[in-house]
């Protein structure tokens, strides 16, 4: 304990002992300037920040013109499609006409070997009934 009083005497001593001493503050934030050049800074600092307001116009104007890209896209691939479903539909159609076509034409020509059966066979009846007349007689 008495080495520990001892060491704090003598730092109290060595401090007392110090030659004490003051800064001249100086505050190095602040800048002078001569009046032109302060107006020229003055400018440059409000064109930099209408610069900065126009870029930020300018990044959402974009952003604007990109949503309306996706969406002519967006239209344009719904149309593509719509049209690829038309052409479909066209084609089935045309496929449908063509197969009506062929079975009318064979319709046609089914109905065209029927009535030439039914003359035949009406012209065979009226032979054979003639040929039984000629015959009885």
């Amino acid at each position: 304990m008495k080495l520990v009083l001892k060491w704090m005497l003598l730092i109290v001593l060595m401090m007392m002992n110090l030659k004490g001493f003051s800064q001249n503050v100086t505050d190095s934030t602040s800048i002078q300037l001569k009046k032109p050049i302060a107006k020229l800074v003055i400018k440059d600092l409000i064109s930099g920040d209408g610069a900065k307001e126009e870029l930020v116009l300018t990044v959402d104007k974009i952003n604007l013109l990109e949503q309306k890209i996706v969406l002519k896209d967006s239209v344009i691939n719904n149309l593509n499609s719509q049209i690829g479903n038309f052409n479909s539909i066209l084609l089935t159609k045309s496929d449908q006409l063509s197969l009506s076509q062929e079975l009318s034409k064979k319709l046609q020509t089914d109905l065209k070997k029927q009535k030439l059966k039914t003359k035949i066979m009406g012209g065979v009846g009226i032979v054979a009934v003639a040929a039984t007349i000629f015959i009885i007689k």
